[in-house]
Formats: structure tokens, sequence, C-alpha cells
């Protein structure tokens, strides 16, 4: 407890952010992340393996763009070092193990920004999302793009932010800030590698299951190249008798997934089974 509270402390970031919760919810997320390694592993080697598929065949490898780097355990940072000139790591906060790890190498380079784009909404009372990722994507150097488990997170804090106020919230707000992210990948020309996590079950000591909870908000994604199970919260992790699973989809690449569910046309998507093959 001691060493979160220190890390809460001496970790750099805008006043904005931590007003906003963003250093809170990161100090959380290490410490969880630390208690579930070993249930996290999987997720995480599966998360590092997509990135690499997405890597390969590139025809050039000047910069690349993690969007989330968060913690980097999910991200395979030394060989993004060792195969592009230049290396950023984008996230509203960079803890100190984080900031110890990407200072090891000399291309990596830390970008703070509000991935959502929600602070002036929420501190100010605009009404629009501001666009931080276009910006960040859009130089002609940037080769890759990697939204690394992040696209769940958007909607979080904005929504939690409301809801601890008692504050009616903007309609749609969280289908708003998916899609938001979403299109703005889209309108990435480098090659995109997404990774979200899209439904979290809840299941009990029997394995039943006893809720569900739709994390992209009602946004319509393509068959993924790969999916899996994410066992976020084990027994006595949230609960001693439930459990929570994220389902995980992964596209190596975002653009083709795009393509690809164009020209299926609506209501003709192949099913996926967890392995990534149809069924």
């Amino acid at each position: 407890m001691l060493r979160e509270w220190v890390l809460y402390l001496t970790t750099p970031a805008p006043l904005a952010f931590r007003r906003l919760g963003y250093v809170r919810e990161s100090v959380s997320l290490y410490s969880r992340s630390r208690r579930c390694h070993t249930a996290w592993r999987p997720h995480l080697e599966a998360t590092r393996a997509a990135i690499r598929e997405a890597m390969a065949g590139l025809s050039r490898r000047q910069t690349v763009v993690v969007l989330g780097s968060g913690l980097l355990d999910d991200i395979p940072l030394a060989t993004l070092a060792e195969s592009f000139a230049q290396v950023r790591l984008v996230d509203a906060v960079h803890l100190w193990p984080a900031r110890r790890a990407a200072g090891r190498y000399r291309n990596a380079e830390r970008v703070t920004r509000d991935l959502g784009g929600s602070a002036a909404l929420l501190l100010r009372g605009e009404t629009d999302l501001h666009d931080a990722v276009t910006p960040l994507c859009s130089a002609p150097d940037v080769d890759l793009v990697i939204s690394a488990n992040l696209l769940s997170q958007v909607p979080i804090l904005p929504l939690d932010w409301y809801d601890e106020r008692g504050w009616p919230e903007p309609p749609d707000l969280g289908r708003r800030l998916v899609s938001a992210h979403l299109d703005a990948l889209g309108r990435t020309k480098a090659r995109v590698c997404l990774v979200t996590d899209t439904v979290e079950i809840e299941l009990d000591r029997e394995d039943r299951e006893t809720d569900r909870l739709d994390l992209v908000h009602g946004v319509a994604l393509p068959p993924p190249d790969r999916c899996w199970d994410w066992d976020l919260a084990p027994f006595g992790e949230s609960s001693a008798d439930r459990r929570l699973i994220h389902r995980v989809q992964a596209y190596t690449d975002w653009h083709r997934a795009l393509r690809r569910q164009a020209s299926q046309g609506p209501g003709k998507e192949k099913a996926v089974s967890r392995d990534g093959d149809g069924f």
C-alpha cells in the first residue's frame, strides 16, 4: 500500500489529469497487474504476439506510435525499439516503472495525451470531444499505430465522472467515445494494430454466467484476426465467489478488417472462433 501511495504522489502528471483520476486509476491498474500477474500472462503474451504479427511485411519502419502504452506489460518494447527508428509511447500517465523501462531505449519517446479527448468536456463543459489521436498518427513518418487494450478504457473515467457527481451524462457518451477512437484509427494512413477487450463476463464458482457487460457500448466491430479470454479478476480479486473474464479481439491490420467488413455487407460477418479461425 505504501508503495502505491508513493507512486501516486511522485508520478509526474498534468493537474487536470490528476483531477480526472488518471493517476489514481493508473496506480490501481499497476497494483492489480502485479497481484494478478500469473492470470494475466496469457493475455499479455497474446497481445505482444498480435503486435509482432502486425509488424510483419511493413515496407518501412520509421516510426511506431503506441496509443495506451500504460505499464508496457503488453508491449514488446525491445522488439519495437530494435525494429523502428522512433517509438512514441502515448498515454495520459506514465508511471515510474514504465518511465524506467522506456528510458533504456534512446529512440523511445514518452508523449502525454488525453487519448479519449474528454478532458475539456468534463472540466470546462465543452460539448465536442477533442481528437487527440489523428495529430499523433498522421505524420508522414508513421508506419505503424498500435491501440493497445485502450478502447474499452476510454469511456470509463468520463462516465464515472458524471456518475460520482450525480450529473446526467451527455447522451450516448460511451458510444461516442468508442466510435471517435475507432474513427480516428480509420483515418490513419499507417497500418493499425488494434487490441481491445469487448465484453466482461462474470462467472461464479460453478462457471455459470451471472452478469455480462458490453465494454464497447454497442459499437459493432468487424470479425477479428484473433480472439481470446483475459482472466482479468480471478476468484478473490474482486469477490471471493466471482471472477471476471474479458473477451479480447485483436486486429493485426484494422484497415483490412474494415475493408473485409464492407465487402461482406450487413449481416454477412463470418463467425470467428477464439483462436481466430472461422467455424
